[in-house]
């Protein structure tokens, strides 16, 4: 039985992909699709951004992602434990440098992903701030306001008073051809609505964004962070945390 990087490579193969072509579409570096490939994990990092990488990976070549995923678990569980041996006449402080060192090197890529990301959302919400309120869309009217209108009110159908105190008009329909983002935690976007690109970058939990036309491709890279609305209707989240998905929606 082929290995789990070969099954990969054979499964990009065969669809006539090079590892450049894929990271386009998938938003994971090439350099890390060859290390899946070569079953070189400790080049990639933490298991838990291997097993993410992994289930993106399997989705977009058709392969069954969790299978995937247990593979990889079961070498995990079977790697030997690595036999660090002192040369001879070193003392105790050069073989703790050797087994403290690949960690030490573990340890500030993490933080250093970490601080980027940090001052990277920072700077975004600094530009929002700065452009002014984000055009995030609001109904006017709620069709739970519609349904406390009487057809028998005295002003002979002239609406009632709003909650705000002003004349109600009666509630329209969930708006046509409309999408409806809301993030529940922090992720990157790319929406294309009729063919022109609508929103890109990466958004703070919180936003909420609305789009008009006739058709929406919409990517994420933290699926389960997402929630999308199309003509009123809740599509719900399209995957789970960590996820790269992308659909397209006619409005």
């Amino acid at each position: 039985m082929p290995s789990l990087g070969e099954q990969f490579r054979a499964a990009r193969e065969a669809r006539g992909l090079t590892l450049s072509e894929v990271s386009e579409q998938i938003r994971i570096r090439s350099v890390y699709l060859s290390e899946i490939e070569a079953e070189n994990w400790s080049a990639i990092g933490a298991p838990v951004y291997i097993r993410g990488f992994l289930r993106t990976y399997a989705r977009f070549l058709g392969l069954d992602p969790e299978e995937a995923v247990g593979e990889f678990n079961k070498t995990q569980a079977a790697a030997p434990v690595a036999e660090v041996r002192t040369p001879a006449g070193a003392g105790l402080d050069h073989l703790r440098e050797r087994s403290l060192s690949p960690l030490i090197w573990v340890a500030t890529a993490i933080a250093a992903i970490l601080i980027g990301f940090v001052i990277y959302n920072y700077v975004q919400l600094q530009r929002q701030r700065a452009a002014g309120p984000a055009p995030v869309a609001t109904p006017t009217v709620l069709p739970s306001y519609a349904a406390t209108a009487s057809p028998s009110s005295p002003a002979e159908g002239t609406p009632g008073p709003s909650p705000s105190g002003g004349p109600l008009a009666s509630a329209p329909p969930a708006a046509p051809h409309s999408l409806a983002l809301t993030l529940s935690a922090p992720s990157w976007l790319r929406v294309v609505v009729d063919g022109n690109v609508s929103m890109e970058g990466t958004f703070p939990a919180g936003t909420a964004k609305e789009f008009r036309g006739k058709f929406a491709v919409v990517r994420v890279g933290n699926a389960g962070g997402v929630q999308i609305s199309v003509n009123g209707k809740p599509v719900g989240k399209l995957g789970a945390a960590g996820d790269v998905v992308e659909r397209t929606f006619t409005l």
